[in-house]
Parts: C-alpha cells; structure tokens; sequence
C-alpha cells in the first residue's frame, strides 16, 4: 500500500473542495485534493451548471416555436423549428468538459496534488483512497469533509427505470412526450419547465398546497402563472403513490383525497437532497450532528480537532457558493490567518421563468425579529426595460427595518433577473440603508431600475408608479 503525507486533505472536488484547496495552494500550504468522479462535484457534472444549459437552450427552443405559431409579439415569423436532442446533450456536455478541465488545471496550478479515488476513514488524520490502480494511504494534518449532497429517494419510488432523478434527467437521450415531475420545488420546476418548452407534457406533483413553498405566495405567482401559459399541469396538495401497474404511470392521491393515475414515460423525482455522510468511514470519527448534517462551528470544525466540514454535508443553505465561501475560508484559517464565518446574507436563486432571487429575510420573516418593518415592491409592468423585454411578469421588493431603514432583505421575481443576486447581496452585506439604495444613481434602461424605485416607494416618493 503506497502513502502520503500532506498538512491538508481534502475530500472532494465540488465547489467548495475544490476552492478550498486551490486557495490552500495559493497559501503554501501542501494540499491534495481526492475525488471519486471529475472535480467539479455535483455542481459542474450533473446539477448546476448542465441544467442552466438545458435552461438556456429551451428558452432559444421556445421562443423560435412561438415566431413559428405567431405567438410573438414582436412581429417575428419562422419556420417550424426542430430539434437535434443529441446535439443539444452533446453542447451541455461540452461545457461540463471545458469546465472540468478548467478546475483540473487551477488545481494543478496553485500546486495540489489531485487523487482519483474513493476516500474512507481510518481515523481524524489518516484516509485510504480506493484507486482504480490500488489503494492509496494518506496521512494529514488536518482534514476537510467537502462530500456535498445527493438525491432522496422515495421508499415507494425507488429510482431506475422510468423513475429517474435530476442527474438522469439531464442525460436523457430523448426529450419524454409525458414528463411527470414529483417534487414542486426549484430543482423540478427549472428541469420541468425546460422540458415543457421543448415540448413535453408535463404534470407536476405537489404535496404542499402550492409550488415553490419555501417561497411566500406573492413571490412564487408569476411562476405559477407561467407554468399554466406553457400549458404545465399543476397538482398541488398531492401525493406521489407509487408506479401505477405495469410501471407505465404514477398512481397519485389528489388533494380531494380521490385517486388518479398520471401515464409518463419518466417520472422525475426532486423531492429534495440528503447530505453525503455514508459510505467512507465518517462513524469511525463519531463526530457531533446536528440531524443528518454535521455540526460544524463558525470556522466550519467540526467536534474533532483537525476536521473540517463544509457546504452540503453541513447543513442548509445548500448552495455551491456558499460551500465555496466556506472553503476558501477554511483554507485561510489552516493557513494562521484570523477568519470566522459572519456573513450576512447568501443569495439564493431559483432559475424558473421566471426566475427568483431572494436575499435576507421575507417579509414575515423580518416581522419575527421583533421590528417593526417597512416592505414595498416595484412591479416590473412599470420598468421600461422589461417591457422592451416583453417580460413585465415579476417585481423587486425590500424589507427594512421601520426605525433606521437599514436592509434586511431584498426578494425580486423576473426573466433574467439572477444577475441582480450581487447587487442585492451587497447591499445586505454593506449594511445599506433605503436612502443608499435611494440616492444611488440606476442605469436607465434597466431591470435594476426596479430595486431604486423600490426602495424610493418604501420611502414614500416613487417616481414612476
């Protein structure tokens, strides 16, 4: 058995792991980096960025389809379009490819030995790597946990088969003429609602008495509103049985407490993600949990001293950039430097059409912390810019405090409004004010326009509505 020797290991390659170590490289510190598929983790392979493509691509689909019916109202006309489904995969898969070797070279870069292979415990500061050449054995300093999540599986729908998750979804060979999605959240309604522009029927089943529920109302409408344009099935209040007989469709208790059965050629199950703790020793170190997740404390250690975890595998919100924030952090602790996690706000992004930002706490969140509070929203039918967009579905909206106006959160609703996140999140972060977002001078035409008037609203003298 051949061994290794490092001050840090890190197990896993995803966003967080892999910023983690090339931040450790970038500081000196001897690093090597283990990954059992290709760096990038779920994030880059099979989650975020294949379906942003997938996304995208459906949109270029949709909107040529629409000229083609005289739908658009723009004055374009076009031929019925078609579609090369495997060429489509085979440019997602492109990207994955250049991304993939993109991390693979940054790591090599900044001097971090990557090892292929499946990490299992021995103890805090030894590994075994099940390569597909051997087994390797690494001894470390200290050690970061950076395994991320997977998919939960329902004990009645098992996947394989027509029963498929996200990461089958976004290798399918063929685009299904009847998709049935169980799960209303934002992974099945983003893949969902791509399939539907591409022509699929598709149903989707909600348990919860409307989609997106970890949203309120006011902010998930306009998705729901596009899901019935695109002619999306909407089940809500209902619950995914089991495979009706024969395998062909999904039985299905409505919210009227009746019976039905809902005929698919995939079943698409996103009913959330579990974090990865099984499967490579992590109950020899018998660390601390909090639920399935492992405690961690504000420098992301865990109750073991020299172990780390961060992204997924420690708990909610989890999102591939705040298990990077995490790791680039820990890397600077390991280095000696004075760090601590004191963030205020991570931005979270739903890409549906259209799509959501939400940062900081919602309205009634906001009213929890004992604050009187102030919230008003600009509606996105009164910004030029997404008139000449032809998409005036959605809004900006801010939550302050009512005393100092200082920001505690900033929701907004809209086609390609995603690229606001930043804007949004460094306003929380600054400790701005209504009356800094007011005085700040917005680009003219813009959707960011929304965020100033919101704000001016908020303070009584609105402009433009």
């Amino acid at each position: 058995m051949d061994e290794l020797s490092c001050k840090l290991l890190v197990i896993g390659a995803g966003p967080g792991g892999y910023a983690c170590a090339i931040r450790a490289g970038q500081l000196g510190i001897d690093t090597i980096v283990v990954e059992a598929q290709k760096p990038g983790g779920t994030c880059l392979n099979i989650g975020c960025i294949p379906s942003k493509a997938l996304i995208h691509a459906a949109d270029a689909y949709e909107t040529v389809a629409c000229a083609a019916e005289g739908k658009s109202a723009l004055g374009i006309s076009a031929a019925k379009p078609s579609l090369d489904f495997a060429r489509t995969i085979a440019w997602k898969d492109d990207i994955v490819r250049r991304l993939n070797g993109g991390v693979a070279g940054l790591l090599k870069r900044a001097g971090v030995r990557s090892v292929a292979g499946r990490a299992s415990f021995h103890d805090g500061k030894t590994v075994e790597v099940r390569m597909a050449n051997g087994i390797q054995l690494i001894h470390a300093e200290a050690i970061v946990i950076a395994t991320g999540a997977l998919p939960i599986e329902l004990p009645s729908l098992p996947f394989g088969g027509r029963v498929i998750s996200s990461t089958e979804a976004l290798a399918l060979a063929e685009v299904p003429k009847r998709l049935v999605v169980v799960g209303g959240g934002y992974i099945g309604l983003e893949l969902g609602t791509a399939f539907a522009k591409f022509g699929a029927a598709v149903t989707v089943v909600e348990a919860a008495p409307r989609i997106l529920p970890q949203y309120d109302g006011e902010i998930s409408e306009p998705v729901a509103r596009r899901l019935r344009a695109l002619g999306v099935t909407v089940l809500t209040s209902a619950k995914a049985k089991a495979l009706a007989a024969g395998g062909a469709g999904l039985e299905v208790e409505t919210g009227d407490g009746g019976q039905a059965t809902l005929e698919a050629d995939n079943i698409l199950v996103t009913v959330g993600r579990k974090p990865a703790t099984s499967g490579f020793g992590l109950e020899l170190l018998d660390l601390d949990m909090d639920g399935p997740f492992i405690r961690i404390d504000d420098r992301c250690r865990t109750s073991m001293r020299g172990v780390f975890a961060i992204g997924d595998v420690t708990g909610e919100p989890m999102l591939a950039h705040r298990a990077m924030a995490q790791g680039e952090m820990v890397a600077e602790i390991i280095a000696g430097h004075r760090r601590a996690w004191d963030r205020v706000s991570i931005p979270a992004i739903c890409f549906t059409d259209p799509e959501i930002v939400t940062v900081g706490l919602s309205p009634s969140e906001a009213s929890r912390t004992g604050f009187s509070i102030k919230t008003d929203l600009f509606p996105f039918k009164a910004n030029g810019r997404a008139l000449t967009l032809d998409r005036e579905d959605g809004f900006i909206r801010t939550v302050a405090r009512a005393d100092n106006h200082v920001l505690l959160g900033i929701q907004g609703v809209g086609a390609g409004i995603a690229e606001l996140s930043a804007a949004f999140s460094l306003a929380l972060e600054m400790g701005a004010r209504l009356e800094d977002i007011a005085a700040t001078i917005h680009a003219h035409p813009t959707q960011s326009e929304g965020f100033h008037e919101a704000a001016l609203r908020s303070l009584g003298h609105a402009i433009h509505i």
